[in-house]
């Protein structure tokens, strides 16, 4: 089905597309390609892309048509016994340089165990393989290896590191790169120090077995924590309020607690400058308008954006509503202003309620019928990309949050 091409927008060459059918692109993604280069393009789902939900199937097929015949292998490493994308056909996980106990042994637990165990994977694959780092739910827009082309892998200039960042970048507690979309070369040295700290965390008190309780190892000391928001949940007659909801955001994301200490600090003796690296290294995008804006048009109101995004266009002839207008105008706006657009789970759901990727999960195929909204975005995300890629944000050099060694507390 034709859609219309919004302004500011333009048709990607047919010839650089994989329009094979679903079963063509599949047995491709069930059969991965040996690594030859650092264009990798790396997922990651526990039980394998077979059992992943067809939505997030869709998102990964998307990513491969765009991708590969401009020399991108996309691999869905998993821990299915015996399957070629197993975690153990590309990193030794036997390694305790490479992966903490718990996950050598498999006893990694806790509420979002399955999440923290496709967290270790990221820094080894880009350290030993490079390319990108992105989860399932992440649906490309943006000109990916245009942006690759001109950054990370262009060995003359001097950008290193792809993603995106929260807030304005302009402190400590602003600058958070977002672990759903990581980009690098292989033995980044960035993501080297990252990588040592978060094994750091989990060999604590000796081994832990979940992240809970991770945000208060003093070796984090002066990160502030997440912030959630202000307001209170109640959950099984138990108050959660604004400072317990931040502690358990910083633990459910302590990739990213990691990755932000690692870029405010200044460690002489391991010779190294984060605030320095940042600013000079490091092409990151505004995170809300450039993975989030569906959900900024809709004030987090995931309810709400599905239902928009769920409606039929009018027909020929037929007036818009002015819900098909809203609709119109966030599938417009994502497709020219957006580099991505995320899809949120996890945590997220205790707090705002359904979101746009839980109710895809609920509602199976409700993200692909033909003549809705959300079918438009995804033709959109395929066959189209937005005329300029997003800038990166501008990291000022600002005094760090911790001076000393990355292993010693201070």
């Amino acid at each position: 089905m034709a859609y219309p091409m919004p302004p500011g927008v333009h048709a990607i060459p047919t010839h650089l597309l994989d329009l094979r059918p679903d079963k063509g692109v599949d047995h491709d993604l069930l059969n991965p390609k040996p690594i030859t280069d650092e264009k990798n393009i790396w997922f990651y789902w526990h039980s394998g892309y077979a059992h992943m939900h067809p939505y997030t199937q869709r998102n990964i097929r998307a990513w491969h048509r765009r991708f590969t015949k401009q020399g991108w292998a996309l691999r869905v490493l998993d821990r299915v016994p015996g399957s070629p994308s197993n975690v153990t056909e590309y990193l030794d996980i036997t390694d305790p340089q490479t992966f903490p106990q718990a996950f050598i042994d498999g006893t990694i637990g806790g509420d979002y165990g399955v999440q923290h165990t496709s967290d270790l994977v990221r820094f080894p694959l880009l350290l030993a393989h490079g390319g990108v780092y992105a989860d399932v739910g992440l649906m490309q827009i943006g000109d990916l290896d245009g942006l690759w082309r001109r950054t990370v892998g262009d060995a003359e200039l001097p950008i290193e590191v792809l993603s995106y960042n929260g807030g304005d970048g302009k402190s400590v507690g602003e600058r958070q790169l977002m672990n759903y979309f990581l980009v690098s070369g292989r033995g980044n040295p960035f993501f080297a120090r990252c990588h040592r700290l978060l094994l750091a965390l989990w060999a604590a008190e000796g081994g832990k077995t979940s992240t809970d309780g991770m945000h208060k190892s003093a070796l984090l000391k002066g990160i502030p924590l997440m912030s959630g928001g202000d307001f209170t949940i109640e959950e099984n007659g138990v108050t959660i309020g604004p400072r317990e909801f931040d502690a358990m955001l910083s633990d459910y994301i302590i990739q990213g607690h990691v990755i932000t200490m690692v870029m405010n600090l200044v460690d002489e003796e391991g010779d190294w400058n984060g605030p320095e690296y940042i600013a000079k290294h490091v092409y990151a995008i505004g995170y809300m308008v450039g993975s989030q804006l569906i959900n900024q048009l809709t004030s987090w109101d995931g309810q709400k954006a599905f239902n928009l995004i769920s409606l039929a266009l009018p027909k020929p002839g037929q007036p818009e509503s002015p819900e098909q207008k809203q609709a119109r105008e966030i599938v417009e706006a994502c497709l020219q202003q957006s580099f991505g657009f995320k899809l949120a789970h996890g945590l997220i759901l205790r707090v705002s309620g359904p979101t746009v990727g839980s109710l895809w999960r609920e509602h199976t195929n409700s993200d692909n019928v033909p003549g809705t909204y959300a079918h438009w975005l995804r033709y959109g995300m395929v066959y189209w990309e937005p005329d300029v890629v997003p800038a990166a944000m501008e990291f000022e050099l600002i005094e760090p949050a911790k001076r000393g060694p990355l292993l010693r507390e201070v």
